[in-house]
């Protein structure tokens, strides 16, 4: 039973300590108010937090959906305890809204991340390139899902759109998405028309979930998440509602997260929409926040490394292959703004989390307004 959730060896290994202790494992399929449905060697089972876990643990260390958690449960027909959670080897996280400064996690131990985007209103390079960055963050695999491509069809008669609100063609969108995405793949589907045998459903999706593995969809409300997951489960288990007209938002239909079985022996895990992705850093250990933004980023970290000075800001300092590139059109302006935008972000969110990278991040503020004074004196 285990299996069908994704047990393996590697997670048996996780586990053995807790076995010891007479713990048997789960995994999280839901997460409500103030419990949670799992899946256990039984089957589905309710649960709810030990007192112990929520008095020793930090919010982003409690149970999110896709975890593996150890719980104690005396017969099938109880409530489970859950007592602890296992090692994540992903998790896709974004910073808490607010001034908390504190880690949100969204959902963890997921094989594939399908970020999901409309053609419509929602379509946002900006915003992907934020979810490109915290998808790189979470050990994921990313996949961006271009959602509503019948808009692009010859009949848009079940629509208020016309071809001239769109902007461009299909074929220009996925150009525009591939340039930002390296080598991300980038599939446009339509799940609200697609169905079974077109090229454009979004059953193609379903390959790209081996058995044993788990995908999550992510993306603004209205994207169509719901109706993607209905698609791959075949059935309508998840509610949905048409976008409004005048901006394409949804209408937040699905509240919780939540866990499916998929026929082909994967899992898929569905959000709801997120209006606000902030950046959070995973592992400041693991590389300097600079570095990850950098990644995606790949077309900027290529001239950079080719300025005169290895510590240019890019404003001020000659023989800039940066500012050359953004004078000859070679980066695009909009995109060079992202870029400075998420850095800083991601900076300031690791500096609130460890203090010498907050003294680091003055240190670097100092600098950059010496630059702009050096630049307008020279005027």
């Amino acid at each position: 039973m285990l299996q069908q959730a994704g047990w393996n060896k590697v997670w048996e290994e996780s586990f053995a300590d807790f076995g010891e202790k007479r713990l048997r494992p789960a995994r999280v399929l839901a997460q409500h108010r103030h419990s949670y449905s799992l899946w256990t060697a039984a089957g589905e089972a309710d649960a709810e937090l030990a007192g112990a876990l929520l008095y020793r643990a930090e919010a982003a260390d409690l149970p999110v959906v896709g975890d593996w958690v150890a719980v104690r449960q005396y017969s099938p027909t109880d409530v489970a305890i859950i007592t602890d959670v296992l090692p994540r080897r992903t998790k896709f996280s974004r910073k808490a809204s607010g001034t908390s400064g504190e880690e949100q996690v969204i959902a963890a131990n997921i094989d594939v991340l399908f970020i999901v985007c409309g053609l419509d209103h929602d379509y946002n390079l900006r915003r992907l390139e934020r979810y490109l960055i915290a998808a790189a963050q979470s050990g994921a695999k990313p996949v961006i899902v271009l959602n509503k491509a019948d808009l692009y069809g010859a009949d848009l008669h079940h629509s208020d759109l016309h071809r001239a609100d769109l902007g461009a063609d299909l074929q220009t969108r996925i150009a525009e998405v591939n340039a930002i995405a390296a080598d991300v793949p980038v599939l446009a589907i339509s799940a609200l028309e697609g169905r079974s045998g077109q090229k454009n459903s979004a059953e193609t999706l379903l390959p790209m979930i081996a058995a044993g593995e788990t995908a999550a969809l992510v993306g603004s409300s209205g994207a169509g998440k719901s109706t993607i997951v209905n698609q791959l489960l075949g059935k309508a288990a998840q509610t949905t509602q048409p976008t409004r007209q005048s901006d394409s938002r949804g209408r937040h239909t699905t509240t919780h997260r939540e866990l499916f079985f998929l026929s082909n022996g994967g899992l898929i895990l569905d959000n709801p929409g997120i209006r606000e992705l902030q950046l959070w850093p995973q592992d400041l250990r693991q590389g300097s926040p600079r570095s990850v933004v950098d990644e995606a980023f790949p077309e900027i970290e290529a001239l950079a490394a080719t300025c005169a000075f290895r510590d240019c800001t890019h404003i001020a300092e000659p023989a800039c292959a940066v500012k050359q590139a953004l004078a000859s059109g070679e980066i695009d302006d909009a995109r060079w703004r992202s870029y400075l935008k998420l850095r800083r972000e991601l900076r300031h969110a690791a500096a609130q989390v460890d203090p010498n990278l907050r003294r680091t991040e003055k240190e670097e503020w100092k600098r950059l307004c010496s630059g702009v004074k050096r630049h307008q004196k020279r005027r």
